[in-house]
């Protein structure tokens, strides 16, 4: 762990659950495992706040407990995770993903349990249902049935689990990981009163929830997040194939992905062999592709260098299957070589494609396939040594090192300039965070003023307001507010916008390192 790392991870706690939880889980990722007592005194915060702190990190999945190294009846250890703090990054994409695949209801699904951690079916259903219900038009209000059936898709596809029991397995090894309990929920949304009765239903509902069974107590679910990654690996494939050949060749491959959805393993390498039968059959009803175009598609797509797709038999018309690690690291690769021409120019970039190309080249060697001046090719790679970007590798020809009798060979090393460039992206994200905390705090007195009257209106819109006394409430943020105000969410769009890009680069960089470590 990186000291970028427990940066990024200390700011997004501090963003999303407060002060006191980022300082229990900075100090507990710098110190690694500690019991209660040690927390305590190392941090000197109260006994209450630590408990309170460790209980968010647990619940949220990013701190695990277990017994004390010292044996039995020494006392219980915490550890804070990073990977999974590092994921709260990700999930306004988590969000949009839902969305996309199961609209609203699923959006909302994810959403609630995100932010709670983990809950129970029927807990879910009631606040989603609620949620939906809300944002509907008056006299309509949202099935249990229907947000029920959602998460049961979500379910079947693996994107929510079931959490496994304290200090037990891990999910997948879990056997009930993604059995759905038999519950009884009857019922509709109810909308939230903004009145006095409206808080004495909301506390009688509190009541009532505390008698109320639904026959799923004590089972609760998460959000899969490593399921969720499979979709975002896949779909930055079908893209990748899409921008470097066409849109038929994506389809191709989105089918050949979808088919071997469920048998493919997450740690696999590259996806069970189809036969190009199998991948006729299965291509969308809109794509009327006939099957020797199909059998041209697949040529062109195996003999492309990017190697997305093998050939791994000749039964059934051929045998193919989709390359995933190669993948992942050609496109890991096409990052680094993207920002090596964003930085330092088209020159710098050709020299760093041709040392991925050919592995170890002098600086002659390097001047003349490159085509490149001497002076200029000289210049441009020790600019990518100062910055780690090219290695120089020593081979003597005698055993006293003399320069003279010595080969100075350049190389690029993909994988540890991937690592390099990943705690860039770290360090990147932390300043766009720190930017956007930043910008919002120079503007809190506007921005709470401008909720103040949004929460205003939206009371006097509720109770049927005349327009002039809406004009009138709209009128006590000035002109030059409002102008400042544009200006701010502008800019906090475009950093939030930023924060997701970087992101995008982030996962692609920690799927390729993954992929490369032995399973």
């Amino acid at each position: 762990m990186t000291s970028q790392e427990v940066r990024l991870c200390g700011l997004l706690l501090r963003e999303h659950f407060g002060d006191v939880v980022e300082k229990v889980g900075t100090h507990l990722l710098k110190s690694g495992a500690q019991n209660l007592r040690t927390i305590i005194h190392e941090t000197g915060i109260s006994l209450d706040l630590v408990k309170k702190s460790l209980c968010v990190l647990v619940q949220h999945g990013a701190c695990v407990f277990s017994p004390g190294r010292k044996g039995r009846g020494s006392p219980t250890e915490y550890v804070a995770s990073c990977d999974r703090i590092l994921r709260i990054l990700r999930y306004p994409r988590y969000i949009y993903t839902a969305k996309t695949l199961y609209g609203d209801t699923g959006e909302l699904i994810i959403e609630e349990l995100l932010q709670r951690g983990h809950m129970t079916l029927s807990n879910t259903v009631k606040t989603v249902a609620d949620r939906l219900t809300q944002n509907m038009e008056e006299g309509h209000s949202m099935d249990y049935s229907e947000v029920s059936s959602a998460f049961s898709k979500l379910v079947e596809t693996h994107f929510l689990q079931r959490c496994p029991p304290p200090a037990g397995p891990t999910p997948e090894s879990f056997p009930d990981c993604y059995k759905m309990p038999h519950v009884t929920l009857v019922g509709r949304g109810k909308r939230q009163l903004s009145t006095e009765d409206g808080e004495e239903q909301r506390n009688a509902k509190k009541a009532r929830l505390a008698i109320e069974t639904h026959g799923d107590e004590g089972i609760y679910w998460q959000v899969n997040l490593e399921r969720f990654h499979l979709h975002f690996r896949d779909q930055t494939i079908i893209s990748a194939v899409a921008n470097k050949l066409d849109q038929t060749s994506s389809e191709i491959v989105r089918t050949m992905l979808r088919m071997s959805e469920v048998t493919t393993s997450p740690a696999a390498t590259c996806t069970k062999p189809l036969s190009a039968n199998e991948i006729f059959r299965s291509l969308p009803s809109g794509y009327n592709i006939p099957r020797p175009i199909l059998d041209q598609y697949l040529t062109l797509l195996v003999d492309d260098p990017m190697e997305f797709v093998g050939k791994a038999g000749e039964s059934g018309g051929g045998m193919f299957v989709v390359n995933l690690d190669r993948a992942l690291a050609n496109l890991a690769r096409a990052t680094l070589e993207s920002v090596v021409q964003e930085r330092f120019g088209s020159r710098s970039a050709r020299i760093f494609r041709l040392l991925l190309r050919k592995r170890h080249l002098e600086q002659k060697q390097v001047e003349d396939f490159a085509m490149i001046p001497a002076k200029e090719a000289k210049e441009m790679l020790y600019t990518l040594l100062s910055q780690n970007l090219v290695q120089l590798q020593e081979i003597p020809k005698t055993a006293d090192f003399a320069p003279s009798r010595t080969f100075y060979l350049y190389t690029v090393n993909q994988l540890p300039t991937a690592r390099m460039l990943l705690q860039n992206c770290y360090k990147t994200v932390a300043n766009l965070i720190e930017r956007r905390l930043f910008e919002s705090k120079e503007s809190k007195r506007l921005l709470e003023k401008s909720q103040r009257i949004e929460a205003i209106l939206a009371s006097l819109q509720a109770s049927g307001a005349e327009p002039e006394q809406l004009t009138e409430v709209e009128e006590m943020i000035t002109a030059p507010e409002k102008q400042q105000l544009d200006a701010l969410r502008l800019h906090i769009n475009k950093l939030d916008s930023a924060e997701n890009q970087v992101d995008e680069t982030i996962f692609l960089l920690e799927s390729y390192i993954n992929s490369t470590k032995p399973s």
